[in-house]
């Protein structure tokens, strides 16, 4: 398989990297509970190498407006690869025919959802149009560089009211960068950045209220984005 040169250190690490490596959590022994598989879609975008993502609907009850990558559950019969591809389509109209999977990273589970999901890392040899499927779903599909997600200026951390002692990596994304990736899906791309080498310092002292809006839904939020403040312009 032919991959670009800038993403040859990511078949790599997915040859050497540990579920230790990425997060705390790995599946207990004798894990039983539900599997999910996600995309990491690599692409060439009109602003240079980039990660595929979606912002979850903000009417939603779980995750209200979050940044993910396209992903869900593996239904019976299927592979993590088969569902992470299948979720992609269904999500953002993306054609599995265009992607090339070159690899995965350890299965990494989430407690409070008691959910085993598998990362698939995947080559967008031919693109296709993407966009929003299901609004009830998915608000908007983002394409991020991957020179933004590597900018100082554009990451810092976020802690969660509710859960005391919790900070998760942080960016701001989006053409205006005013959307908040951060959790499960920020953990792992600052983890597979690191490992491959491409972090930059940033400022880890730069810690930041998670905004209500991530905690509970907001219906009024479908069409219009406040100020969050993402950028640190206080």
């Amino acid at each position: 398989m032919s991959l670009p040169e800038w993403l040859e250190p990511v078949r790599d690490a997915a040859d050497r990297i540990t579920v230790d490596h990425l997060t705390h959590f790995k599946p207990p022994e004798g894990f039983e509970g539900r599997l999910g598989a996600v995309l990491v879609l690599f692409g060439e975008g009109p602003r240079g190498p980039d990660l595929l993502l979606t912002e979850r609907a903000h009417h939603m009850r779980s995750h209200p407006g979050q940044i993910s990558f396209p992903g869900g559950s593996v239904d019976p019969g299927e592979t993590p690869v088969q569902a992470a591809l299948r979720e992609a389509e269904e999500e953002t109209g993306l054609d599995p025919s265009g992607v090339e999977v070159f690899g995965h990273l350890p299965e990494l589970w989430l407690p409070p959802s008691d959910f085993a999901i598998t990362p698939v890392l995947g080559w967008w040899v031919e693109e296709s149009t993407v966009g929003v499927v299901d609004p009830d779903e998915v608000h908007a599909v983002v394409r991020a560089p991957i020179e933004e997600l590597l900018d100082p200026a554009h990451r810092f951390s976020v802690h969660h009211p509710r859960v005391p002692g919790y900070t998760s990596p942080a960016f701001a994304v989006g053409d205006d960068h005013d959307l908040l990736l951060w959790g499960f899906t920020a953990g792992i791309v600052t983890r597979l950045f690191d490992f491959v080498g491409w972090t930059r310092p940033w400022n880890a002292d730069d810690v930041r209220d998670l905004p209500a809006r991530m905690v509970q839904g907001d219906p009024s939020r479908r069409t219009t984005r406040p100020n969050t403040n993402l950028r640190g312009d206080r």
